[in-house]
């Protein structure tokens, strides 16, 4: 049997199986990326690639222009709306997300919508552009065994049925919701395993004129006699989503054709004539669960295979790909001779938030069933449109339903979730800080440990972040205007270091008062961009200080 040797394989090339191959390429660790699909995604799926994820993006070399160029204008997908039909009565709306250019002073890449059928051809193109290679379509990952020195698993190549064998010192699983390899680990998921089934109706049509003025990329349609749809406007004018609820116990895809689907897309819009063609039709089932543990030895859970979110927030892609982020630098490092205890931070910091994610989620989705009660929506159809028809012709019927939409803001709102989450044990040495903390709404940047560095653009002519300082295959130092002996002690210790001048960022003072620390105080950043110790003064020695700070990082007992 044909055996290949290596220091890393990934089984799955969805997004986060792919940021992990790059990101490994540009650390220099050898890596098999393999994935049971012929090719990349062809139907759209997640569709909201938030600003921590294309921050990591911009890091890895990503081609940020090709992104710009796939993802959809603000101004065609900057709204939810709840109507009685696609383009019939609005009964609400609220904005989606934080996607103008007032979000560059805390991001230098606002959140956009890039369906995941067109990120995935671009993640493709970074591992062929950089070097690090496409991922090796149609193998199937079947079995494997492990040891204290690695894992030997067993593949399977689709393309001519060859049996072989790949011997690596770290497996990492990011091979979806259903993961084999966390199967066979044994690994059980946490939480709500199946809360709604829906149909998934891909179909091509231009839905510009029914999308709303200004256009949303969500409608959530109430039509009494349509049991409640969905419809994502992935590209206004090419392709878009319709999701329907069913009952697994009742029905299956194979009742489903093609004809029922074109029906019901068209049942649920004003112009029931527009021209439309159904590309695919899936089921998928909302969950809300978690992996009890991201690692058993050398296999290592990320994405999908580690945590399955309700769609209503979008978390999910995205945390499958920091899932990634998190995880390369840690195998790099180990891969060069460091502790394992390092391996058992990537769980201590990315399962909570996976967790806060996954319950985040799960609100959200069970929020949305206040509009319908608000609407008298039950079972019985005709029974509805006639209440339905009651509470909206009176004004407190209005107002109760406009409440509940209001209600929803939370959902479409998420940027302090997104950015704010902050690792409170693992790779890091916390510190005692008040400052206020993030929620769901309000992102409050901080240099806390285990925060991302706070973002400020620089005056340099290249138009710059702060978290372009970072490197990504070694720990950084970025001291205060007054940090000349930081800088002196890191080059002590190998360490690249920046001592930042006021003239140095657009608006120093307040990129400094957010890291927390004083002119002559420092941030130690981790090469994924959090910090990982701070000194919010000047100290006595300075290169001692890094120096046991920078070990205490790295075994963890901080």
């Amino acid at each position: 049997m044909r055996r290949i040797e290596v220091p890393v394989l990934i089984v799955g090339a969805g997004p986060s199986g792919m940021m992990a191959s790059l990101l490994l390429h540009q650390l220099g660790v050898e890596r098999l990326l393999v994935e049971r699909r012929a090719d990349v995604r062809r139907a759209p799926a997640a569709h909201a690639v938030n600003a921590r994820t294309l921050e990591i993006c911009r890091a890895a070399g990503v081609d940020m222009h090709a992104i710009a160029a796939a993802a959809a204008l603000p101004r065609d997908a900057g709204w939810v709306y709840w109507v009685t039909a696609l383009g019939g009565s609005v009964l609400g709306s609220l904005p989606y997300e934080r996607q103008g250019e007032e979000q560059l002073a805390t991001t230098p890449t606002p959140l956009r919508n890039l369906s995941q059928n067109r990120f995935e051809p671009i993640l493709v193109e970074a591992l062929q552009r950089t070097g690090a290679g496409a991922p090796t379509w149609q193998q199937v990952w079947e079995s494997a065994e492990q040891d204290e020195g690695g894992v030997t698993s067993r593949l399977r190549d689709l393309t001519t049925g060859e049996t072989y064998e790949v011997r690596s010192r770290y497996l990492v699983a990011a091979d979806g919701a259903g993961s084999r390899v966390r199967k066979w680990l044994a690994i059980d998921m946490v939480g709500p395993q199946q809360l709604q089934s829906f149909v998934m109706i891909h179909f091509a049509a231009n839905l510009r004129r029914l999308a709303g003025d200004p256009p949303g990329v969500l409608h959530f349609v109430f039509d009494p006699r349509s049991g409640g749809s969905v419809f994502v406007l992935h590209d206004l004018d090419r392709e878009s989503v319709f999701m329907q609820p069913y009952d697994p116990e009742r029905e299956t895809i194979a009742d489903y054709s093609f004809e029922r689907c074109e029906k019901l897309v068209r049942g649920a819009m004003v112009d029931p004539a527009i021209d439309l063609t159904i590309e695919s039709v899936d089921t998928w089932a909302m969950t809300a669960q978690v992996a009890e543990r991201y690692r058993i030895g050398r296999s290592i859970l990320i994405g999908d295979a580690a945590h399955r979110f309700p769609p209503t927030g979008g978390l999910g892609l995205n945390t499958g790909v920091q899932d990634a982020h998190n995880l390369a630098w840690k195998l790099a490092a180990l891969l060069r001779g460091g502790s394992d205890r390092l391996l058992d931070s990537y769980e201590l910091e990315r399962r909570p938030v996976a967790q806060a994610n996954a319950d985040q989620s799960l609100v959200n989705a069970l929020k949305l069933i206040e509009v319908p009660v608000a609407l008298g929506l039950e079972e019985d159809a005709e029974r509805s449109a006639v209440r339905m028809a009651e509470i909206l012709g009176s004004a407190d019927g209005r107002r109760h339903v406009a409440d509940s939409i209001a209600g929803q803001a939370d959902h479409f709102d998420q940027i302090g979730l997104q950015l704010g989450f902050v690792y409170e044990r693992g790779a890091l040495i916390a510190d005692a800080d008040d400052a206020p903390r993030s929620d769901v709404r309000h992102f409050v940047p901080s240099g806390r440990p285990g925060a991302r560095l706070p973002h400020a653009w620089t005056t340099e002519r290249e138009r710059r972040s702060t978290l372009d300082w970072v490197p990504l295959d070694r720990f950084s130092v970025i001291a205060g205007p007054r940090g000349e002996a930081w800088r002196a002690a890191a080059e002590s210790c190998g360490l690249p270091a920046r001592v930042v001048a006021e003239d140095d960022l657009v608006d120093f003072r307040t990129w400094l008062d957010a890291a927390g620390i004083s002119a002559a105080g420092v941030l130690l950043v981790r090469p994924d961009q959090h910090v990982a110790w701070r000194s919010r003064e000047a100290v006595a020695d300075p290169a001692g200080a890094l120096n046991d700070a920078l070990r205490r990082v790295l075994a963890c007992d901080g």
